[in-house]
C-alpha cells in the first residue's frame, strides 16, 4: 500500500470532485481496495501501486476534461472508469457542438464515447445502410436510436420505426395476454428506454400514437414498403437469413437503416443460422453498404463487463481449441480403422 497526493491546478476542485465529494465517491467505488480525501484542492489516495496509477490517470483526465468543458456528467465519469488506461482518451469526451447527435428532452447532449461509436454516426451519414456489430454495452442500440431521432428532428425523414425479433415468443405472440403492445413490451423495452431519454414522455407519446415513431416485432414487417423513414433492427443475431433478407427488402424511397447486433449471443434454434453471420459475406462488396465492428474497447457500461466479455472468449477459444482436438483424434482413429 502506498500514499500519494495529487493538486488539483488551474481550476475549481468543485468540478473535479463533484459537489459534496459526488465524483470522489464514484472513483472509490469502483476501486473499493482504495481510499481517496479530498482537503481543498489536494486528494490524498492510499491503494496499491496498480491502483494509485490508475486513479491518478483518471484524475488527470477530468481534470483536463474540466478545463475544456467546464463540467464534467456522470455519464462521463462512468465512461473514464470503464475505459482501460490506455484507452482512456479524454478527447473523446470533450464537447463539441458539431460532435453532438442530439439532445435529451433534459438539455444533455447525446455524443457518441467512443471511435467505433463516431464511425457509427459518421457512416450512417454517408451509407443508407449501416450494420453496427459488436458485444453487449458498446452503446449500438443507444447510438443508433440517438442518429434516428436527429434524423427526424431534422425532418429528414418522416418517421422512425424501431424493430426487434422476439424470439423468446416464437415471433407468435398470440398466447400472451392484451393486445398488440402489451404483448412486445417486454422484448422491446431497451428501445423505449432509449427514446425516453431523448424525447419527452408528452411528445413521445404524440409521436406514438400518430405513427410517426413506431416500435414492433420484426414479424410485422412483413409486406410492408417503408418510405422516408429511418428502421433500426436492433439484436438482429436473433433474425435467420429470409428475415434478414425480409427486412432488408422492406426499404422504400429515402429510407435509412441500421441494424445492430453481437454475433456471439444469437437464441435462435441450433438449426438456424443467424442472418447477420451470413450477411456480412453476402453484402460486403455493396456499396451504400457498410459495416462497423465494436469491440470491448466500446464498452460504456459496468467495468466489470469488459471482463466478463473477455472471460466468455477465452472460454469459448477454449472450446473450440478442445473441439479441434477431438475432431483430429476422431480423424485419426478412423484412418487406422
Amino acid at each position: 500500500m502506498i500514499e500519494q497526493t495529487i493538486i488539483i491546478q488551474d481550476v475549481e476542485p468543485v468540478l473535479v470532485l463533484g459537489i459534496q465529494d459526488k465524483i470522489l465517491k464514484q472513483i472509490e467505488r469502483a476501486y473499493p481496495g482504495a481510499s481517496l480525501t479530498a482537503r481543498g484542492n489536494k486528494i490524498k489516495i492510499t491503494g496499491s501501486n496498480e491502483d494509485f496509477a490508475e486513479i491518478n490517470d483518471i484524475l488527470n483526465q477530468l481534470i483536463r476534461l474540466a478545463l475544456r468543458n467546464k463540467a464534467i456528467s456522470d455519464q462521463d465519469v462512468n465512461t473514464l472508469l470503464n475505459m482501460k488506461t490506455s484507452d482512456r482518451i479524454v478527447e473523446g469526451l470533450v464537447k463539441k457542438d458539431e460532435d453532438a447527435i442530439v439532445h435529451t428532452h433534459t438539455g444533455e447532449v447525446v455524443r457518441a464515447k467512443t471511435p467505433n461509436q463516431k464511425k457509427i454516426v459518421e457512416s450512417s451519414a454517408v451509407n443508407d445502410i449501416v450494420f453496427a456489430i459488436g458485444p453487449a454495452g458498446t452503446g449500438k442500440t443507444y447510438t443508433s436510436v440517438a442518429i434516428a431521432v436527429k434524423a427526424l428532428k431534422d425532418k429528414k425523414v418522416k418517421k422512425i420505426v424501431l424493430v426487434r425479433p422476439a424470439v423468446e415468443a416464437g415471433e407468435s405472440l398470440g398466447f400472451l395476454p392484451g393486445g398488440l403492445k402489451d404483448k412486445i413490451d417486454p422484448y422491446l423495452r431497451p428501445l423505449y428506454d432509449s427514446l425516453e431519454e431523448m424525447i419527452d414522455k408528452d411528445r413521445l407519446d404524440l409521436h406514438m400514437t400518430k405513427n410517426v415513431i413506431e416500435i414492433a416485432p420484426l414479424a410485422y414487417m412483413r409486406g410492408r414498403t417503408l418510405n422516408n423513414a429511418f428502421v433500426i433492427l436492433d439484436e438482429a443475431q436473433n433474425a435467420t437469413n429470409m428475415q434478414m433478407k425480409m427486412f432488408l427488402t422492406r426499404l422504400g424511397f429515402n429510407s435509412r437503416a441500421i441494424i445492430t447486433g453481437d454475433v456471439t449471443q444469437t437464441d435462435l434454434p441450433r438449426l438456424k443460422q443467424s442472418g447477420l453471420i451470413s450477411i456480412q459475406t453476402i453484402l460486403k462488396d455493396i456499396k451504400g453498404i457498410d459495416f462497423v465492428y465494436l469491440d470491448q474497447r466500446d464498452v460504456v457500461r459496468h467495468k466489470l463487463i469488459r471482463e466478463i466479455i473477455s472471460a466468455y472468449e477465452k472460454h469459448e477459444e477454449a472450446e473450440e481449441r478442445m473441439l479441434e482436438k477431438l475432431e483430429k483424434k476422431e480423424r485419426k482413429s478412423k484412418r487406422k480403422e
